[in-house]
């Protein structure tokens, strides 16, 4: 081992990562590209895809690399991984409820699951995950649990988003009680609502070294 590994080695012992890969999953439709977009205009102006009220809009990974967060003097820079939606079942005849045809919705439950095929490989990839939960919904899903117990198995560092906290019947605290070992941060991505506590939770979980 060189000096500078050594010396790389001695500093991130003491300070943490300072780039790190992070990867938002979750189930389909629980906000994870708007999230994704509203953390790329808040921090590089720009974002990473786009959203529809149809599930599994997104199906393929999307990225945006170098996203800078600061809180003070900390910083974190992140490239930032927006996953296809989470389904443990996926049937086009869900998709025909959107209008779309036949041929469109069997095309898009291939790629969908295509697509969560590959957000699980990803996880091999990344050094942190923000588990994305919609906090007007029983937290207690077999997505959510499955996704929950792949990252513990793996030992990756993860925050627990309560989105959409902005829409009646929202229970972020049912979130909270329901996985009590783990930090959840109540946030509604689309307003922007509580985000300043989800960056200081980044950086506190995700500059950690990892053992």
């Amino acid at each position: 081992m060189g000096i500078f590994d050594k010396l790389s080695g001695w500093l991130l012992s003491i300070f943490g990562k300072r780039q790190v890969k992070i990867g938002i999953y979750g189930p389909p439709n629980a906000g994870k590209t708007t999230l994704a977009n509203r953390i790329a205009m808040d921090w590089a102006g720009t974002i990473v895809g786009e959203v529809s009220e149809i599930p599994h809009e997104t199906r393929k990974i999307q990225k945006k690399d170098r996203i800078v967060i600061k809180d003070g003097k900390a910083s974190l820079t992140i490239d930032l991984v927006d996953t296809p939606g989470i389904a443990t079942k996926i049937d086009y005849h869900d998709f025909l409820e959107y209008g779309l045809t036949e041929e469109e919705a069997k095309k898009r439950a291939k790629e969908a699951t295509e697509g969560v095929i590959e957000a699980i490989k990803w996880l091999d990839n990344l050094d942190g995950v923000i588990l994305l939960m919609d906090s007007t919904k029983n937290p207690f899903t077999q997505v959510n649990i499955t996704i929950l117990g792949n990252l513990e198995a793996r030992e990756l560092p993860f925050i627990i988003a309560a989105n959409k906290i902005d829409l009646n019947g929202s229970t972020p605290a049912t979130l909270k009680s329901a996985f009590p070992k783990h930090e959840v941060v109540p946030i509604s991505a689309l307003n922007g609502i509580n985000m300043d506590l989800l960056y200081e939770a980044m950086l506190r979980k995700f500059r950690k070294k990892r053992k």
